[in-house]
């Protein structure tokens, strides 16, 4: 037997450490519970033999999503953190190791191959610790996710919201769809499909829906109702599958229609005259008194709890020619205690009218009050109801006194053609779905009625996103307008329309 001199022992802090001999190969290694050396360690143990050396992994095409079991779908990049989580959580056996480092070897993009490289730690034969490195391959598959399933299955769908409006006049129902795009609401529709009343929603989960139904709460006063169908039952495991129907009702009345109050809602709403305009539909329904200028706001509680219709819609305005017109000035008018709120941008004023097409043939004008005086001058031209020629079916309108009903109920000023004002509209609007809601009979002057709407009132075109029309020229000057008085939508409302064109950018810059 050989001994080790002192000066050829190692040293460790000052004291020589013994070496013992591998009892498989008889090198020189220092003491281990094993007593043999490492590569004899990994000939005789492998910690990695619980672990998959190949393992497989889902992929959808459609929405470039990884499945991570059971049902989850992550949006991952090649070569990322997030890639790098689903591979190892889809490998059985880390539970009996110590993972110390993971990282990606480069493989082919389109080789359907990922490779990770993996070094963990070990413990063998009583304490001994052992470090090995191995690279576990993953074969990507093609499997859709159930999200594009019934995407593209298009008629399958769980939860459908039927939005629908009882009335002649559907404007309400045009600011509706342009407050879904604005705010997008409409994101996690998987089909929209119109009506003649309306349209249909279409998702593929119940709370999708509600968040569709709560966003339409906010927006306009309607009343919802539910209900649902049984599809299928599984009782082993006791789980139902049910298709749920939200039913939208919008409220029946439009900006411009004419409505009748009855006297508990007079009361209500600060002993407002029973027939009034509606100047706006919005979270709350607001009326004004054309005679009076006094306003009054409903919300969708109180309106549903006690409804009403409207007695004329815009499709009966009468033009008519204003002869005459007096100021009345706030000592003239009467005003009581408890009335309700006075509106201060309107004036009331008396005038006389006479019907456009019995110009020159009557002599007698129509006397009436308006509140819409500031718009208006000898001359003008005004659309308004008749009152004394209309055919109102109404039990609340049949209950006044003919002298408390006037005989003419002013709307708003008529600015000339319609055609000549749609010629020179350089601006547009966009669409839930490729065909619109305007393919009906009779729904394209609804439409055309809801552009001018947004053109006459500036309040109306803050909730609404509109685009410019590249196909109208823009007029820079005044005078190389048709009609200057004609209220238009400025050029710092409308917004830059998103055109992507294949223009490489050397063609452009030469």
């Amino acid at each position: 037997m050989e001994y080790m001199s002192t000066e050829t022992v190692p040293q460790t802090n000052g004291n020589p450490v013994n070496k013992i001999l591998c009892c498989e190969c008889g090198v020189d290694i220092e003491p281990n519970p094993a007593n043999m050396c490492v590569a004899c360690l990994r000939t005789h143990v492998d910690i990695t033999e619980g672990i998959p050396k190949q393992a497989v992994i889902h992929f959808c095409r459609n929405c470039e999503r990884y499945l991570q079991p059971p049902a989850e779908w992550v949006k991952c990049s090649l070569e990322s953190r997030e890639l790098l989580a689903v591979c190892i959580k889809r490998l059985k056996g880390l539970k009996d190791v110590k993972l110390v480092d993971a990282g990606f070897i480069w493989t082919e993009p389109h080789s359907k191959r990922i490779k990770v490289k993996l070094t963990v730690h070990g413990e063998v034969m009583g304490g001994t610790v052992l470090q090995q490195i191995f690279v576990v391959e993953f074969t990507v598959q093609n499997q859709m996710c159930d999200d594009c399933h019934r995407t593209e299955a298009k008629d399958f769908w769980r939860c459908v919201v039927q939005v629908r409006q009882k009335a002649i006049n559907k404007k309400t129902l045009f600011y509706l769809e342009q407050m879904i795009l604005k705010h997008r609401a409409h994101e996690n529709t998987i089909g929209i499909k119109p009506s003649p009343n309306g349209m249909d929603f279409f998702y593929h989960t119940d709370a999708h829906a509600r968040k569709m139904v709560d966003f339409m709460t906010t927006v306009l006063p309607i009343k919802c109702t539910t209900a649902k169908k049984l599809i299928s039952h599984d009782i082993h495991s006791n789980t139902y599958n049910y298709k749920f129907t939200y039913a939208i009702d919008v409220v029946p009345v439009s900006k411009g229609s004419l409505v009748c109050l009855n006297k508990k809602q007079q009361h209500q709403y600060g002993s407002i005259s029973p027939i009034c305009l509606v100047q706006r539909v919005a979270a709350q329904i607001h009326l004004i008194d054309p005679l009076t200028a006094q306003m009054a706001e409903i919300g969708s509680t109180a309106y549903w709890k006690s409804p009403f219709e409207s007695i004329c819609n815009p499709k009966q305005l009468v033009e008519f020619i204003v002869m005459d017109l007096e100021h009345i000035q706030e000592k003239d008018r009467n005003f009581f205690p408890g009335q309700g709120p006075i509106s201060q941008k309107h004036v009331v004023s008396d005038i006389w009218l006479v019907k456009a097409s019995e110009l020159g043939i009557n002599d007698n004008p129509i006397h009436t009050r308006t509140h819409i005086g500031h718009l208006l001058k000898v001359g003008d031209s005004v659309m308004a109801y008749d009152l004394g020629d209309a055919n109102i079916n109404n039990a609340d309108f049949e209950k006044l006194k003919s002298e408390k009903v006037p005989d003419v109920i002013v709307v708003k000023k008529h600015y000339g053609d319609k055609s000549v004002r749609k010629r020179m509209r350089n601006w547009k609007l966009k669409h839930l779905v490729d065909e619109p809601m305007t393919d009906t009979d009779g729904e394209g002057a609804d439409y055309n009625e809801f552009l001018e709407d947004l053109e006459e009132d500036p309040t109306m075109r803050q909730n609404i996103n509109i685009f410019k029309d590249k196909n109208k020229q823009i007029p820079v000057d005044v005078n190389d307008m048709d009609d200057q008085n004609a209220p238009r939508v400025t050029l710092e409302e409308m917004l830059d329309d998103l055109v992507i064109d294949d223009v490489e950018m050397g063609d452009e810059m030469n």
